[in-house]
């Protein structure tokens, strides 16, 4: 159904904390041509016109929905999918652009996007009852979907074994950390190497290097890659998940500990008696 004024759209933006602008009013003009257009039968010359409204304003929420509707009518439901994705990205709370995009999802045979859709869907909301009909067009329900979907959520992610355990033979172990894959990695401050364990608990040196003496410490960050104080030669080294070493800091006294967050790198300086902070 065609959305003819903006003031609903409005609303339910303010309700949820979402700023919206009231579109100007040559977006608006375009936007009732293109509902004029569409009562007329005239759809491609309403499709453009909503886009005229969206191309003026690009938060013009409901000039995207009305587009969607007229698009999904002539089974240009690829399109109209794209459309309502653009709503959701804006507007997340907008349940019936979710509802609309699991349906087309349906119709283009993805049915797990169709899924990941209805699971945005709060049993308390206006678009609760028809997204139940639609998982149960799926043979399933919004209760199974969104069971389903943190089960498997749960399942691929990485994990380090959970029972008690430990790893032997790792000469003189210093730091540890992990990534994001789950892998294990500890330093050894007497053999100048770093171990790397699998989730799977298969165990290698990930590196033996002269560019490690003395690795004390190690950290991760969000894109695997790992950094190590070396003790001996007062500096930090970067190493990435191919292994490949970069010195990242020098002139550090005796670096000992190292944390990160976000994009910051903290290091104490054993020998400074100082923390460093340097931005990655």
């Amino acid at each position: 159904m065609i959305k003819r004024i903006l003031t609903a759209a409005i609303i339910a933006a303010m309700s949820i904390g979402v700023a919206t602008a009231v579109p100007s009013n040559e977006a608006k003009l375009y936007y009732n041509q293109g509902v004029d257009y569409y009562r007329d039968g005239q759809f491609n010359e309403s499709i453009n016109a909503f886009k005229q409204a969206i191309g003026i304003d690009s938060n013009y929420i409901d000039a995207y929905y009305n587009l969607g509707v007229v698009l999904q009518k002539m089974n240009r439901n690829a399109e109209a999918l794209s459309v309502f994705k653009q709503i959701i990205v804006r507007q997340p709370a907008d349940y019936d652009s979710i509802y609309n995009a699991a349906a087309l999802s349906v119709q283009l045979g993805q049915i797990d996007n169709a899924k990941k859709y209805l699971a945005l869907i709060p049993e308390t909301s206006n678009a609760a009852v028809k997204a139940q009909a639609l998982a149960t067009s799926m043979n399933t329900d919004l209760k199974t979907i969104a069971s389903d979907l943190a089960a498997a959520a749960e399942a691929s992610a990485p994990k380090i074994p959970q029972t008690n355990g430990t790893y032997s033979n790792i000469p003189s172990p210093t730091g540890v950390t992990t990534d994001n894959a789950g892998n294990l990695y500890i330093a050894s401050f007497s053999n100048n190497s770093i171990t790397k364990i699998t989730p799977a608990g298969a165990k290698s040196d990930f590196v033996k290097s002269n560019q490690l003496n003395g690795p004390i410490d190690i950290a991760s960050d969000a894109s695997g890659n790992i950094y190590v104080a070396n003790y001996n030669l007062d500096n930090v080294v970067k190493i990435t998940p191919s292994g490949t070493i970069t010195q990242l800091l020098n002139n550090i006294k005796k670096p000992y500990c190292l944390h990160i967050n976000g994009d910051v790198l903290f290091i104490s300086s054993q020998g400074a008696n100082t923390v460093i902070r340097h931005h990655l």
